[in-house]
């Protein structure tokens, strides 16, 4: 319990206000040792705030009482939609009148971890996020370091905590899961795991560590290769397959056909990145020529006006597409 004053000096009197914490876990709303409560307490100073059970009594004049449960049911908002409610988001968005005035900007696809805002920023990045809302196929193609993998999971994950979806299912293709694998040390799962770090490096950027491992736990977030969707039906779910360059037209065939009512499904890639053997032809392109024109499938094409890592990037692409070219011309 928090009180801003002796609870003595409060017990008989009527608070001016109580609000009912209905449908949250109030020990993870208020945080542990009501740590979260502490510091929205610390935005009301007009104000005497206790939190006991599922109740937060207010006592203060009537401008100020409006003001806090305004703000307040915005974090209520933000938690029933985000399924978190970090001390920095806290932060954030008592600190953010606007954003409290006016609610979340459209382009903001989710809420990190840490508060902050996870937004589509580049033209195709925005291209993604609205054809999400009309698609149930969307194809994300470009070069490394433009965010298609990252706006595609951002997407995913604002879909489980809209409750829009039941599951994420996310999957690439491990190149070398032939003999090269049998030689790591460890079990399949810590075998794989190397190939699939950059989509975990992408989750722990959006859940926090509790929630995320509860996921895993209940299968509510899942992490395959891709050869383990064999057999499969997908229903429910926001699927993504990121390195599709590196999977052949039959696997993109059987990935595609894992389709489940309700469900959207993801591919990203970059074909300019090819690690298959020789012997073994991407697919990517092919689906992409092959399924062109369907109504429910989109396409976005990612270019060098989108990478978002680190400036240099983009120059090393321009000048690795401009050794191919001169390379080729040879």
């Amino acid at each position: 319990m928090i009180e801003t004053n002796k609870e003595s000096q409060n017990r008989e009197l009527k608070p001016d206000k109580i609000i009912k914490l209905e449908g949250v876990d109030v020990r993870d709303f208020l945080g542990v040792k009501n740590i979260k409560f502490s510091k929205i307490v610390s935005y009301f100073p007009k104000l005497k705030l206790i939190a006991r059970d599922n109740e937060i009594k207010v006592f203060g004049s009537t401008k100020d009482v409006h003001q806090f449960t305004d703000r307040f049911n915005f974090l209520l908002d933000y938690y029933h939609r985000y399924n978190s409610l970090s001390v920095e988001v806290i932060e954030d968005l008592l600190s953010d009148d606007d954003l409290i005035i006016n609610g979340m900007p459209e382009d903001v696809i989710v809420f990190g971890n840490r508060g902050e805002q996870i937004r589509a920023k580049t033209p195709n990045q925005k291209v993604l996020a609205e054809a999400y809302k009309n698609k149930d196929l969307l194809f994300a193609v470009g070069p490394a370091g433009t965010g298609k993998t990252y706006t595609a999971i951002a997407l995913a994950v604002a879909a489980l905590k809209n409750k829009e979806v039941k599951r994420i299912v996310l999957t690439r293709p491990a190149v070398e899961a032939g003999e090269q694998l049998g030689f790591l040390p460890g079990d399949l799962k810590e075998k794989l795991d190397p190939y699939l770090q950059p989509l975990y490096d992408a989750l722990f950027d959006m859940l926090p560590q509790r929630k995320l491992d509860q996921y895993f736990e209940e299968k509510v977030i899942e992490i395959a290769p891709l050869a383990f969707m064999r057999g499969r039906t997908l229903s429910n779910a926001c699927v993504i397959l990121d390195e599709a360059q590196n999977a052949t037209i039959n696997q993109l065939k059987m990935f595609l056909t894992r389709m489940g009512k309700n469900s959207k499904f993801m591919v990203t890639g970059d074909v300019t990145q090819i690690d298959l053997p020789k012997k073994h032809l991407s697919g990517l392109s092919t689906a992409m020529l092959w399924l062109k024109g369907i109504d429910e499938v989109q396409q976005v094409i990612f270019d060098q006006k989108d990478i978002v890592r680190h400036a240099l990037v983009k120059k090393i692409v321009d000048a690795f597409e401009l050794g191919e070219q001169t390379k080729e011309k040879e």
